[in-house]
């Protein structure tokens, strides 16, 4: 009977202290990985209905948490989607709408005149704004930033001097994926400021960065970043390093099979970082992110939405989105609600307990209300707009309205809960709703051309 008791007090005492050992971990601020894939279709991951790409890693975030079939990239292309993120504001606001490092297309408008911009490694976000590693690392997370930058080349845009205390990564919008330089020859791999010799597939190199990262600062909160360069072009198989050096013409020479070997490369990396979570009992009260930055290229699956990366169709700006944090997260959710890229940045910190008010206004918002109720999706307006010499689109999404116009040519209007592909438009029967949303357009533009910016012309 003694012998009985001693066990049952035991029992009771390992249980009793397991349970405060898993509400100290849940009191504590959250760790949060943001892993952002590159140009990656809507349809590419088997929990969007892809058939032929197997993605169990990543599944298991929408299985294990919350999956976003409405979620937006803050642009068509990489810069000012990234830009979005890390400022938490639209892009437009500090001047950055279209992706460093396209030699023919680096100009931008100055006061109504297109203006070249002849060094195209020279631009970046500007330091006038404040990025969430500077606020992250302010309340005390450990930060680290591991992948393709892109939003500077130049040693004072470095990750490490836009609050990260540690970088691994390609500067440029892309590289080739083994000898890490880009098409003209400029070599872009760093490890913090410092020029890098590494072998490797690019991928590879940050997924072992990632869980290292992990391990190295398992005691305490952590903000981890991989924005993969996959699967970007250049279209390069892992595994096969005698592949030759891409060049500007053989950018986006592949094949459906070479991006789904990329894919998959993806998902391993997710499936190592999930394991070093579970093995330092980390789970539970991390929050993990897996997005894209814009919708899929020419070897994607973007179904069922229309075109591609680089337009303003769904296809271009609908990206996939799932959100794991089994303490806080309700597990296997799916949600229609409206959100965007920019509002990562607000959740983020809501996340981690930071209530500082923000040193510029943020136009994100923080998600997580809306995930853990059983609220009805509230209803938002998104905008974008390209703004090029050799393209020009507008497009507003106000609820289950979009509007668009294409080329300054045509005004369409599609209902996207009943014609989510865009093919019907019904402009000429609502008229009013129409519009409105040109109204709306409008003045938001107006807003952003009045925002105080540098103008980036050197």
């Amino acid at each position: 009977m003694r012998s009985l008791l001693l066990f049952l007090f035991a029992l009771g005492s390992s249980l009793f202290m397991s349970s405060v050992a898993l509400a100290k971990e849940d009191a504590a601020p959250p760790n949060i990985i943001f892993i952002l894939a590159d140009d990656f279709g809507y349809g590419d991951l088997g929990c969007m209905g892809c058939t032929d790409i197997a993605t169990p890693n990543i599944d298991r975030l929408a299985t294990e948490g919350v999956k976003f079939t409405d979620f937006y990239a803050n642009a068509p292309v990489c810069t000012p989607t990234r830009t979005g993120f890390m400022t938490g504001r639209w892009q437009q606001r500090c001047g950055l709408e279209h992706a460093f490092g396209y030699t023919v297309e680096q100009s931008r408008r100055v006061n109504g005149q297109w203006v070249n911009e002849p060094d195209i490694h020279a631009l970046g976000l500007p330091l006038t704004e404040t990025t969430i590693a500077d606020r992250l690392k302010a309340a005390g997370y450990a930060t680290g930033a591991f992948g393709k930058w892109h939003l500077g080349f130049k040693d004072e845009f470095n990750p490490t001097k836009r609050g990260f205390d540690e970088y691994f990564g390609e500067l440029l919008g892309h590289a080739d994926y083994y000898q890490h330089a880009y098409y003209d020859g400029t070599y872009a791999l760093r490890d913090g400021l410092q020029p890098v010799k590494r072998d490797g597939y690019f991928t590879d190199l940050l997924n072992e960065r990632a869980v290292k990262f992990i391990r190295d600062h398992k005691a305490a909160p952590f903000f981890l970043y991989v924005p993969h360069l996959a699967v970007h072009g250049p279209f390069q198989p892992p595994d096969a390093p005698e592949t030759p050096m891409v060049t500007k013409e053989s950018m986006h020479h592949g094949s459906r099979a070479i991006y789904k070997a990329m894919v998959e490369r993806i998902d391993l990396g997710v499936g190592k970082i999930l394991s070093e979570l579970e093995k330092h009992g980390l789970t539970n009260n991390t929050l993990v992110v897996f997005s894209s930055d814009n919708g899929g290229e020419r070897y994607s699956r973007n179904l069922p939405l229309f075109h591609h990366k680089a337009t303003l169709w769904e296809g271009g700006i609908r990206v996939p989105c799932l959100m794991r944090w089994p303490a806080k997260l309700p597990k296997g959710k799916v949600t229609s609600q409206m959100a965007i890229t920019m509002d990562l940045h607000a959740t983020f910190l809501a996340s981690a307990g930071v209530t500082s008010t923000a040193p510029k206004p943020l136009d994100g918002i923080n998600l997580l209300s809306l995930l853990t109720s059983d609220a009805k999706s509230i209803e938002r307006t998104f905008f974008w707009r390209i703004d090029r010499s050799n393209r020009q689109q507008r497009a507003i999404r106000h609820g289950k309205w979009k509007y668009i116009n294409d080329g300054n040519t045509m005004d369409l209007l599609f209902n996207l809960d009943t014609d989510i592909s865009e093919r019907t438009d019904l402009g000429y029967q609502h008229l009013d709703i129409l519009a409105d949303l040109k109204a709306k357009l409008k003045a938001w533009e107006a807003e952003m051309d009045a925002s105080e910016r540098e103008v980036w012309v050197r």
